[in-house]
């Protein structure tokens, strides 16, 4: 073999090599989360001339979307995202984008016409860090007490039966 070829070959071998283990990383980040179960950590964000915070929406189940502009998967799940706010008006979908600069933010929100659910941006990462999050989307359906009751990592389909049918339960 040249070593023309050798190089490609083990050019192909790394990058095949760093797509699974990065890979296996974006879809295994631990087990059971420690924070289902615990109360939901505060936050405020304040995103322009709106003032979000956590505590506002006790009272209410709260699905809280972490996600990016850059984001492919975070694009993926918006239409379902904005049905699941139309079909279960009492819930609140809380889309937190933290990556972004606001001119960015702003021309990503208004490009893809998000306007059936609260979405903000906090340019601090207080609010994903609060939560542990730094690899976009990451969702936390909270309870009305304001527990968190589970945490999905990666795009979800919220049309899903299953997620809608433990929403309902809540």
């Amino acid at each position: 073999m040249s070593t023309p070829a050798i190089r490609r070959t083990l050019l192909r071998s790394a990058v095949l090599f760093l797509a699974i283990t990065l890979a296996a990383a974006g879809c295994n980040r631990g087990g059971y989360p420690d924070q289902v179960g615990e109360r939901a950590p505060s936050f405020t964000i304040h995103d322009g001339a709106e003032t979000v915070s956590l505590k506002q929406y006790r009272g209410k189940i709260v699905v809280l979307n972490f996600w990016a502009s850059w984001c492919v998967y975070c694009a993926a799940e918006w239409p379902s995202l904005e049905q699941l706010q139309q079909q279960f008006p009492d819930l609140v979908v809380l889309a937190v984008a933290f990556d972004s600069a606001p001119a960015d933010y702003s021309q990503y929100v208004l490009n893809n016409n998000l306007h059936n659910m609260t979405v903000v941006l906090d340019t601090t990462d207080k609010s994903n860090l609060a939560f542990g999050t730094t690899r976009p989307p990451e969702t936390y359906i909270i309870d009305k007490k304001g527990i968190i009751r589970r945490k999905f990592i990666g795009a979800q389909d919220w049309n899903n039966p299953e997620i809608q049918d433990y929403l309902r339960s809540l």
